[in-house]
């Protein structure tokens, strides 16, 4: 019937050597069914055509055209067909073996602990951005301090039941936690007219533990530790249902850890109502009065308890409201963001997400790559990179949003952003310790202790989520410059937002370190306070992700410091930080890069210049504390930095608890093994002309001792024996930020180095912030000509790559 079509398919009948090859290789792996010659195949074809296939379009004859389309040639998946069923000469695209999103599939729920009961309901929070600032509560001194109840008096109406603590461990998990039917732990009402809160916490990021009612409109509260320790109280976050409007409810939790809280300066507690959510697109907003922070009049006997105490009128009767320390930031709030970017369709070509590994609970930990595909391999070795990780303390949500916000940017299609990709690898870890963001902990992992603290184990299962970041920097490293790190946190007692660096002790480099945080200060000076910041290593931070990347050669360290309350600086003083102050931070972050790496060097060394001006005077307050004199003049520089700065006492981070009790024994082995495999040194290999002269001595050694007393042969024996020789591995030590560093844009004149002036430029008014909080710092942000930059470091082949 189609003798065009029965020709072209007899011409096959004699397949190419190559193509015979190529399905004998197929067929051995399993891709293809069929015979190896393709005469058989093709004489079936033939058959089918002529009893009437015909074209695709005409569903007369589909069952005929489906016979050719199940040719064993089709068999495998690897190879492409056209429209018309022929087979393409192309094999299909490789597997993104790490891709983890469909737009079909449904995005992989959150793994629990076994212990814990999970609700099947789904939690869902809209952005919002409240239309007059937030301002701090002013105390009046007449907030009363309740006394601690307990349930001896009063009536429990939520109580979780098993909670894990210090005297258990972790050991499985499961999505939806623990299995079974879930109880209901809230009270039964007695009717419409009882106006007892329900409440609830036991959905993801969720910490309430217990609630106690003392008084018609007053209740207890008792925060969940962190699981399997028993501190880390102060994330909290819950549900409350069967509100009433126009009544006055008093909340005091009542088993707080910290002596010192942003509480007693005026930071109120932050509340979400569902009715005003759906009616009027009104999100999380600060609420409460007569707040106070107090210490409690009981404890445990082992550590002070301390109260947080505000009252509150719901907007509503009959309402579904939620409280919350701060603005959550949940796990799966982070996987349908990721989805977005992997189902875009240009974010996801310069966006790579991959598995950095699984966390204890089995929750993937994601590594974002972020870049402008290079055109060369030596362009893609050129690029330095830049490392971001946020929520290694699960309880401080607003390192995720200030991290939102840098990838809101980082991803857009702002000038600024694809120079940015242009000229830097980002890689990224969003979310440090999902276990502990998923179960509602504030500090710590499910090995029940704070990983800020082991980033130099070698505890690869207990701690994965560190030990694979830490090496996945180590291995960057060895491959190109990484300019900055920085590990996104949040403070609980100290206002604004701050760094903590390292004290560079090379005078090449002497002061560099402090050049970002100022520049960043400068960009927004209405939340980034300078004089906060603080460069001092401490013994007791050793294990912090800070130390040991700029130990590990990353000059420019930092721990970015976000406070849970508001400002004092600026426009925004005693303001409290909305979701679109912490996201802008994100984009300040972005454009003070661009400062940084500027190649018209003017604001770098102003910034020095000024930073040597701050440290001159704060050397002259500390000798005039101390009640001497000195002539700094020339030997000013050689003074310790370190015997400057106070201590970052102030700093959250917490003393290191060591190690569980399950896994001390595991770490005594591991370390055992380490100083066996050290102690153990090969002796050098010798070359056959060393061998055969050995061979010599030996020969005549045994002849001397035939014919010589033996404390001669003895003696001759100790003069031939061989030393052994010893070598020494020198420490490969990585470049520093400034070792041949060449400009990449064009330079272009400045206009000066001022705070508050003119706007810079407005490309994207939506994702900037006001122009009144810029400086006038011009920039000419185009690419350079390679001319002018030194030799770029040659890497071996294996290890570039034109797409990182």
């Amino acid at each position: 019937m189609f003798p065009a079509l029965e020709t072209e398919l007899k011409q096959q009948t004699l397949p190419e050597a190559y193509e015979d090859f190529m399905y004998h290789h197929l067929q051995y792996y399993g891709y293809f069914k069929g015979p190896t010659s393709l005469s058989s195949t093709v004489h079936r074809q033939i058959e089918a055509v002529s009893r009437g296939v015909s074209c695709p379009s005409r569903p007369e004859n589909g069952n005929s055209y489906s016979l050719m389309l199940s040719s064993p040639l089709l068999k495998s998946r690897q190879l492409l067909h056209d429209d018309l069923g022929e087979v393409n000469s192309r094999l299909r695209e490789p597997r993104d073996l790490f891709a983890f999103f469909s737009s079909s599939g449904p995005l992989q729920a959150p793994r629990w602990p076994i212990e814990c009961e999970v609700i099947k309901e789904n939690i869902h929070h809209i952005e919002w951005v409240p239309p007059q600032p937030e301002y701090f509560y002013q105390p009046t001194g007449n907030e009363k301090a309740p006394k601690i109840v307990g349930e001896e008096k009063g009536t429990v109406v939520y109580q979780l039941d098993s909670v894990p603590t210090e005297d258990s461990y972790f050991t499985s998990s499961r999505v939806g936690g623990k299995p079974g039917i879930i109880k209901e732990l809230a009270v039964t009402l007695q009717g419409p007219e009882d106006d007892t809160l329900l409440f609830e916490s036991r959905f993801e990021s969720g910490n309430l533990q217990k609630a106690t009612r003392v008084n018609t409109y007053e209740y207890e509260l008792t925060l969940r530790t962190d699981l399997y320790t028993n501190k880390h109280t102060q994330w909290f976050y819950f549900r409350v249902q069967n509100t009433r409007k126009d009544v006055t409810y008093r909340f005091t939790i009542v088993n707080l850890l910290k002596p010192k809280s942003l509480y007693t300066i005026g930071m109120k507690p932050l509340m979400y109502s569902q009715l005003d959510a759906s009616t009027h697109s009104i999100g999380w907003r600060r609420e409460g009065n007569e707040i106070r922070y107090y210490r409690s009049n009981t404890d445990d006997g082992q550590q002070r308890f301390y109260c947080l105490t505000w009252t509150i009128q719901f907007p509503h009767d009959q309402d579904t409201c939620f409280f919350a320390h701060f603005y959550p930031y949940t796990y799966s709030d982070l996987q349908c963001f990721l989805l977005s970017v992997a189902n875009s369709p240009v974010q996801s070509q310069f966006c790579k997400l991959r598995t950095l590994c699984r966390s204890l609970a089995g929750n993937i930990v994601y590594l974002l790559t972020i870049t402008n595909p290079a055109r060369t391999p030596q362009e893609a070795a050129a690029k330095k990179a830049v490392v971001l990780t946020a929520r290694v303390h699960p309880g401080e949500s607003n390192g995720s949003w200030i991290m939102k916000g840098f990838l809101d940017f980082i991803l857009s299609n702002s000038p600024d952003a694809q120079l940015l990709r242009d000229i830097f690898i980002f890689k990224v870890v969003p979310m440090l310790n999902p276990d502990g963001v998923i179960v509602g902990n504030y500090r710590c992992s499910l090995a029940g202790r704070d990983l800020n603290r082991h980033y130099k184990t070698i505890l690869e299962e207990s701690f994965p989520c560190i030990w694979h970041t830490r090496n996945m920097i180590k291995r960057l490293l060895e491959e190109r410059e990484v300019l900055l790190y920085c590990d996104i946190h949040g403070h609980s007692r100290k206002s604004n937002i701050f760094l903590y660096g390292c004290n560079n002790n090379d005078h090449k480099f002497w002061l560099h370190e402090r050049v970002f945080p100022l520049m960043l200060s400068k960009n927004a000076p209405d939340k980034v306070s300078f004089h906060s910041c603080n460069f001092k290593v401490q013994k007791c931070k050793e294990g912090t992700g800070r130390v040991v990347m700029w130990r590990m050669g990353i000059l420019n360290s930092y721990t970015m410091e976000s406070t849970f309350g508001g400002s004092t600086l600026g426009n925004k003083r005693d303001t409290h930080f909305t979701l679109e102050d912490l996201k802008s931070l994100g984009y300040h972050v972005c454009d003070t890069l661009l400062d940084f790496c500027d190649p018209d060097r003017t604001k770098f060394m102003q910034c020095l210049a000024e930073l040597k001006e701050l440290l001159q005077q704060e050397i002259h307050k500390k000798f005039k504390e101390l009640g001497q004199d000195m002539d700094l003049e020339g030997s000013w520089s050689d003074i310790s930095l370190s015997d400057i700065e106070s201590s970052t006492s102030g700093s959250d981070s917490s003393f290191s608890d060591g190690l569980p009790v399950h896994l001390l024994n595991t770490a005594d082995e591991l370390n055992q093994k380490k100083k066996m495999y050290k102690k153990k040194k090969r002796k050098p290999l010798q070359s056959r002309k060393q061998r055969n002269k050995q061979y010599q001595k030996s020969n005549l050694m045994q002849e001397t001792k035939l014919t010589e007393d033996a404390p001669e042969g003895a003696g001759f024996a100790s003069t031939l024996q061989k030393q052994p020789a010893f070598f020494k591995n020198s420490e490969n030590t990585s470049s520093s930020m400034m070792k041949n560093e060449k400009p990449r844009l064009n330079e272009r004149e400045k206009p000066g180095f001022t705070v508050s002036c003119s706007p810079k430029r407005n490309t994207n008014p939506s994702q900037e912030p006001a122009p009144d909080t810029k400086p006038n710092w011009s920039r000419n942000r185009y690419p350079a000509t390679k001319g002018g930059r030194t030799t770029a470091v040659v890497y071996p082949s294996l290890h570039i790559y034109t797409y990182p």
